[in-house]
């Protein structure tokens, strides 16, 4: 078993590359079919779009519960990894685009969800640890389009899509071959399809404990994937209002928002001892105040003191989501613990849409300076919720 988590982390690394892969080429996928202004939001938004869709649909045919979820993990991969590779067709439009990018998404729910249940069905004792290094792989995931940005800007931006569209391969390959049916995961529940009911698919949100576990999930969601959209847009506005600064954008936001993945792993270990409800309550606290003070760091006219304070926030922005994600995970009823997880990803990420939304609504009217005050409401609702 313990050769079996590493082979976990590297294929959600690997195959999470693929979330980002528009973000981080907008401005050459912007010249090349013509985007308007603020389409970051529409594209980031396609993909979540996507994934809720995905989400609900193997949530609703308990996919990793009556199948084996490596092979479900494998097949995601592939799909998901073959309409990346759309973004660098020569007749690609915008409509294209957002088609590709919300096919992307959906495939994607068969690979973020279905990770986090191959690792319970492996890992009930110490879920919070497994749960930790997965979800720090999918931070990493995310961040990595960045980082290929920056290693590839000599060559075509094209290199980007086809390097993820490879890794995507390449980790469900090894999760086909490299990681069985757990110890622990459920007898299969018969035919696909047969004896779903809707009611059954709500059931974990009638245990208070599941339910306040959901709900602080949900506030964490509100913030994190709008921070994660609008990091550049933030080192982008810096360098207009510092042009002496000279930030590279894309260097930056890759460790800004990789700096996750370690705050990920440390508080999946600490949680042995803190528990995850401590440590979730920690990270959310501080992603809350960090909302509450953008005001006063991402103006300031020292770029060590604006690089700080994004790592901080950086840091504590996704680090209660593998403790919430256990909470989850242990609180959902047994037979149906890949339907639970999925579906609380599904709302989850519906969340993140309106977010995203919002403050690219609010970006032509507010001030940048005070923007990210919206994010503030996820934090503050869900600690009132989770506890």
């Amino acid at each position: 078993m313990k050769k079996v988590l590493p082979v976990i982390i590297l294929s959600q690394f690997f195959c999470t590359s693929l979330w980002f892969a528009g973000n981080s080429i907008l401005a050459d996928l912007a010249r090349t079919v013509g985007l308007a202004g603020g389409f970051l939001a529409h594209l980031t938004s396609a993909v979540q779009v996507g994934f809720i869709a995905g989400t609900l649909l193997f949530a609703i045919l308990a996919l990793a519960d009556r199948i084996s979820p490596s092979r479900v993990f494998f097949v995601c991969s592939l799909l998901a990894a073959l309409v990346n590779l759309g973004m660098v067709l020569n007749s690609l439009t915008v409509t294209h685009l957002l088609v590709f990018r919300f096919l992307t998404g959906f495939f994607l729910a068969g690979i973020y969800p279905v990770g986090m249940k191959i690792a319970s069905d492996y890992y009930q004792r110490g879920l919070g640890v497994s749960l930790g290094f997965l979800v720090g792989a999918l931070v990493l995931g995310t961040a990595f389009p960045h980082i290929i940005k920056t290693l590839t800007s000599t060559l075509p931006w094209k290199y980007v899509v086809y390097t993820t569209s490879g890794l995507s391969v390449l980790g469900g390959l090894a999760m086909w071959l490299l990681v069985p049916d757990g110890p622990f995961r459920p007898p299969a529940q018969g035919a696909m399809g047969s004896g779903f009911a809707a009611s059954g698919l709500f059931a974990g949100f009638r245990q208070p404990a599941f339910r306040a576990a959901a709900l602080g999930y949900f506030g964490h969601m509100w913030e994190l994937y709008a921070f994660w959209a609008f990091v550049p847009v933030i080192l982008t506005t810096y360098n207009q209002h510092y042009p002496a600064a000279h930030l590279n954008v894309s260097l930056w936001s890759f460790g800004i928002i990789a700096s996750g993945g370690v705050s990920c792993a440390v508080g999946g270990l600490v949680s042995r001892r803190a528990g995850p409800k401590r440590v979730a309550t920690v990270a959310l606290s501080v992603s809350g105040v960090c909302c509450l003070l953008s005001p006063v760091f991402l103006w300031h006219s020292s770029v060590v003191v604006l690089l700080g304070f994004l790592f901080v926030w950086g840091t504590s922005v996704v680090a209660d989501s593998p403790q919430f994600s256990t909470l989850v995970a242990q609180n959902a009823p047994e037979t149906g613990r890949g339907a639970a997880l999925t579906l609380v990803n599904c709302i989850g990420f519906a969340i993140t849409i309106v977010s995203i939304q919002l403050l690219s609504t609010l970006a032509g009217t507010v001030d940048g300076q005070y923007l990210y005050l919206a994010l503030a409401l996820g934090p503050l609702a869900g600690l009132l919720s989770f506890w």
